[in-house]
């Protein structure tokens, strides 16, 4: 059974980006896969100390916070889900903070997370993914998981301002239903934004 990992990070429970990654999920669990999602901004991440001490200890993170709960799901996945808004021009803090303690899962040779699939949902505000900022975070993601070795299998992404506007969207909830379902059978998608 295919395990997908999916990491909400707006502030809003049922925020535009939160909505697509429960579609994503349904997608997932639908084809037969093993689901956990977690809510990032609820989560005690701190930033990442700089310490270097996880390529003292073997990929281990000294930092005694949430993080914890997340390495070992992270290194079990097949597959991750990284849901976002887009905030002042990327995605939001919650989940930068959390991607910078990625580091501790890689050395100067690999990275853990290398051959995994990635899903990325994003939602703004404004009608135009550049002036959004949109079109940075995908860069940043497209830049670090060639970085890291892992595949991105599609990025789902639109326009939504206020709670529920996604749902007015059915081909843009009807892709990420569709991600869930390629993450789990390990299919590449057309549409890669």
């Amino acid at each position: 059974m295919k395990k997908i990992l999916i990491l909400k990070s707006s502030p809003r429970y049922n925020g535009n980006s939160s909505t697509l990654a429960d579609q994503v999920a349904a997608g997932a669990r639908e084809a037969g896969g093993q689901v956990d999602v977690f809510e990032l901004h609820d989560m005690d991440i701190r930033p990442c100390d700089a310490c270097n001490d996880c390529r003292e200890t073997g990929g281990v993170c000294i930092i005694g916070d949430d993080m914890q709960k997340l390495y070992p799901k992270l290194r079990q996945a097949d597959g991750i889900v990284l849901a976002s808004p887009i905030y002042w021009f990327t995605f939001s803090a919650q989940l930068k903070v959390c991607i910078d303690r990625w580091y501790a899962l890689g050395s100067d040779d690999v990275h853990e997370l290398a051959g995994k699939q990635v899903g990325i949902c994003l939602a703004y505000a404004d009608s135009d993914p550049y002036l959004s900022g949109a079109v940075n975070a995908i860069y940043t993601f497209r830049s670090m998981f060639n970085y890291i070795g892992a595949e991105i299998t599609a990025i789902v992404y639109g326009s939504a301002s206020d709670v529920g506007d996604i749902q007015k969207q059915p081909d843009l909830m009807a892709q990420a239903y569709q991600l869930g379902i390629k993450l789990v059978e390990g299919r590449k998608s057309n549409h890669q934004g």
